[in-house]
């Protein structure tokens, strides 16, 4: 790299720093300033920090993989999530904020009664915000550990050092300056990060091996071009001698009807939930909650993964000997063969600006759950806020080297993925349930959580192709939740009259039907509005999608279906009260 590049990247580390340090002061008054933020963000903040923490240093890699194994299509892996997105905008966003917690994992003891629902407060705590967390971390270390080997040829056994230096530096503004310095240093980063991606992909189309968006479709299959899947074993692509695969119909039927309900996955979490969530509570009122989420679900999904997509197909051209194994890192072998002195240090910066808005998130909110849903809950109760942030401060630390030591176990990004989505297999149920339906206990979220775990290794011994191994634990699970649900009591009345009283949740309460009658229901009106906000979100997408690469008339189909989004969104929002 040059001096330029070099400078470059020095300049944004020492920005970034001073960005978070400014709001050490405010951060320090106590625990809901300092993971909510005092729970004062503007919506558009919080939205944009909801959409810079998903996209990590991993999200162009693992996009490119699908892109370069599957075409376009293999995007539903994650594209599936928009419905349950959309869901957790319009019937879900409101509560959270209206519930006044700083975690959601708080939520138990409000919603349950207990000593069961005190055991699964301290061990969700435990669980997410260490074990889970802390994969998570570990996934998107391996993502920049990978960018860092091929980009810079260092040996493998040396990346972790170079991985440990970049924590500590988020460590450093993340533990000082809370959820504030987090949000304000993600805008930067996104804006940062979706820059150097977008240069990127238009130097690699205008080469002279690609030839622009004319030459790059010339180049490709129909079949690696398309938005939906190939219900086939695979297509040939007989100019380029590869073969494309697509994924079966059982997949896409598990992609669009059954993962983005039933798994806990990161930042799709069913009914929101993590730092989504966590989003939600900071901002001012329940429309900014609202507003903020609905502005995350369209970026995320729609505008943002079109830059990474392109790129992702531009090597199957450039690089079409790469193995299966290793198409993810064609993402950074453009980087490094395309880009000029200067702009190389851009990419790199953009690369860190992405590692660093997700890395930061998840130490404040993996912070958040071990403070206030551990230790002042179990160890120090008593604790003043002054010490609850002192022992925040180094909580992250300690979130820091527990990251560290799992990504030293994990060797692929896959590996992370396909742990977490059948980790939770069948939970997600219960995440939505528990505001709709008064009988949901602690014992059925109990339930849910350890039952996968219990199928996975049953399941395992009857070789299931996948998606049939992950469909049955999702059925099983449930199952076993809903049979735990009805053989054990509900929550005592006084808890449940607390917490109707407090969220005014609608939906099936039936202690509460005279409560009820003497209120407007707009829980269809939701329902209807998050139809609408999902085809909305899908036609923007594939509107851009067709911009890029034109099929006959379907660009002014999809701008047609999209204004049809619009128009229901807006009638359906406004019948059910949603934007007050």
């Amino acid at each position: 790299m040059s001096y330029l590049d070099i400078s470059i990247i020095v300049i944004y580390l020492l920005v970034s720093l001073v960005l978070g340090l400014y709001f050490t002061k405010s951060a320090s008054i106590s625990t809901s300033s300092f993971f909510l933020g005092g729970r004062n963000l503007p919506w558009w903040l919080a939205g944009t920090s909801m959409v810079a923490t998903t996209f990590a240093a991993d999200t162009p890699l693992l996009v490119t993989e699908l892109v370069a194994t599957k075409g376009i299509s293999g995007n539903w892996l994650w594209w599936n999530g928009m419905l349950g997105g959309m869901i957790a905008v319009f019937l879900f966003a409101k509560y959270w904020r209206r519930a006044e917690i700083i975690t959601d994992v708080e939520l138990v003891e409000i919603r349950y009664s207990g000593k069961e629902a005190s055991f699964l407060r301290g061990f969700k705590a435990i669980y997410l915000g260490v074990l889970m967390n802390g994969v998570i971390m570990a996934w998107v270390n391996v993502a920049l550990g990978d960018l860092m080997r091929v980009f810079f040829d260092l040996p493998q056994e040396n990346i972790i050092y170079y991985l440990a230096a970049a924590m500590f530096l988020v460590v450093i503004y993340s533990a000082l300056s809370g959820l504030t310095g987090v949000a304000v240093t993600d805008f930067v980063q996104f804006w940062l990060a979706m820059l150097g991606t977008i240069v990127l992909a238009y130097l690699v189309l205008q080469s002279d091996k690609i030839g622009g968006l004319r030459g790059l479709q010339e180049k490709l299959p129909a079949s690696t071009l398309s938005f939906f899947p190939q219900i086939s074993s695979y297509t040939q692509g007989a100019s380029m001698g590869l073969q494309l695969f697509s994924i079966s119909l059982a997949t896409f039927f598990s992609y669009i009807a059954i993962q983005w309900w039933a798994s806990w996955y990161p930042g799709s979490e069913p009914g929101g939930g993590g730092y989504i969530a966590q989003r939600m509570m900071s901002v001012k009122t329940e429309a900014d909650a609202i507003k903020a989420t609905l502005f995350f679900q369209i970026a995320h999904y729609t505008l943002r993964p079109w830059a990474w997509i392109l790129v992702g197909l531009c090597t199957l051209v450039l690089y079409p000997n790469l193995p299966e194994a290793d198409k993810k890192l064609g993402y950074v072998m453009a980087m490094k063969d395309f880009l000029p002195d200067g702009l190389k240090g851009l990419l790199l910066v953009s690369f860190l600006a992405a590692y660093m808005s997700t890395i930061s998130t998840q130490l404040n909110w993996g912070t958040s759950y071990v403070i206030n849903d551990f230790y002042a809950r179990f160890i120090e109760p008593k604790a003043s806020q002054k010490q609850l942030v002192n022992a925040s401060r180094w909580a992250t630390l300690m979130m820091m080297l527990v990251a560290l030591l799992i990504t030293t176990q994990i060797k692929t990004l896959n590996q992370a993925f396909e742990f977490m989505i059948t980790a939770s297999a069948g939970l997600g149920g219960v995440l939505m349930l528990r505001w709709y339906w008064w009988r949901i206990n602690a014992w059925s979220e109990i339930t849910a959580t350890l039952a996968p775990f219990l199928w996975l290794f049953v399941v395992s011994f009857f070789n299931l192709e996948k998606p049939y191994d992950f469909l049955l634990i999702v059925f099983l699970t449930t199952l076993s939740w809903i049979i735990a649900t009805f053989i054990t009591q509900p929550t005592d009345l006084k808890t449940l009259t607390a917490f109707y009283l407090r969220v005014r949740p609608e939906g099936f309460w039936k202690p509460f039907e005279n409560e009820k009658k003497e209120k407007n229901n707009h829980l269809l009106y939701n329902i209807l509005a998050s139809f609408s906000a999902t085809l909305l979100g899908y036609s923007i997408l594939f509107s851009i999608g067709y911009l890029l690469f034109p099929s006959g008339y379907h660009l002014f189909i999809w701008i047609g279906i999209a204004f049809l989004g619009l128009i229901s969104l807006r009638y359906f929002g406004k019948k059910g009260d949603i934007w007050r």
